[in-house]
């Protein structure tokens, strides 16, 4: 099969553009991003987890914690400034809400986690938690 040339055409890409998400395509740019892009490690007595949130405000990033459920959510915002003289030909920047939601092996002791977000990246400290409670929003330095 490898021998076979690769099938591209006008027809192939016409097409393409019919997928699920098209007819809810923002207005500038392209669709966001499915889902936030991270990496998680376990060390002895905690999880690290790092998630990519590009071109996101600190303040508009929100973290969930409910026993061993995670939950990110991200507000990436547009800002539209033309001056008169302006004419924008092309706008890929995308903007919206994203979320994702994880599961970790165990509870989360909520009261010594952290947060910080540095140069588009998320990083998480989630200490193993050993007794139960009531689910909290950490705050991001």
């Amino acid at each position: 099969m490898s021998m076979l040339p690769a099938r591209h055409s006008l027809f192939d890409e016409f097409f393409r553009d019919f997928t699920p998400g098209f007819l809810v395509k923002p207005l500038h740019g392209d669709t966001l991003p499915t889902q936030i892009k991270m990496d998680v490690n376990e060390t002895g007595d905690a999880y690290q987890v790092e998630a990519e949130l590009p071109g996101v405000g600190k303040e508009d990033i929100h973290v969930d914690i409910d026993g061993a459920l995670v939950t990110i959510k991200a507000e990436i915002k547009q800002f539209d400034q033309q001056d008169k003289d302006e004419r924008p030909l092309r706008s890929e920047r995308y903007y919206g809400l994203v979320s994702r939601s994880f599961q970790l092996p165990q509870d989360i002791d909520r009261e010594t986690a952290s947060a910080r977000y540095e140069n588009g990246v998320l990083s998480l400290t989630l200490p193993k938690r050993r007794s139960g409670g009531a689910g909290q929003r950490l705050r991001i330095e």
